[in-house]
């Protein structure tokens, strides 16, 4: 899953052998090393919107990600699944489907 974009971020997924210093997160602030070819401000900038654009577009997948850590513990949705299997509603009646469902609709994709 994407981080928020910082211009670290954005060097690397320039050029991912880039070196470099960077100070305060500022693209005014970076000093290029070694023999690395310095990447323009205006290339660097580009590349953060569309690394931000990446991070916003994935916030559905972190809510599902936290909803999912805080209301099922691994160890519950196995215990779901086994009474599913069980109980014979291995399918969307079982309470492993409808759990996840739930959590799904409440953070949907669009």
């Amino acid at each position: 899953m994407a981080k928020r974009p910082t211009i670290q971020n954005c060097i690397i997924a320039i050029n991912p052998n880039a070196q470099f210093t960077i100070t305060d997160d500022d693209v005014n602030k970076i000093v290029w090393v070694g023999d690395t070819s310095p990447i323009s401000v205006s290339d660097i900038e580009a590349k953060k919107v569309e690394l931000q654009t990446a991070y916003d577009n994935a916030e559905y997948q972190r809510k599902r990600r936290d909803d999912f850590r805080n209301n099922l513990s691994m160890a519950e949705q196995l215990d779901k699944l086994y009474h599913d299997m069980e109980n014979g509603t291995l399918d969307t009646s079982g309470e492993f489907f409808t759990s996840r469902k739930a959590i799904k609709e409440a953070n949907p994709k669009s």
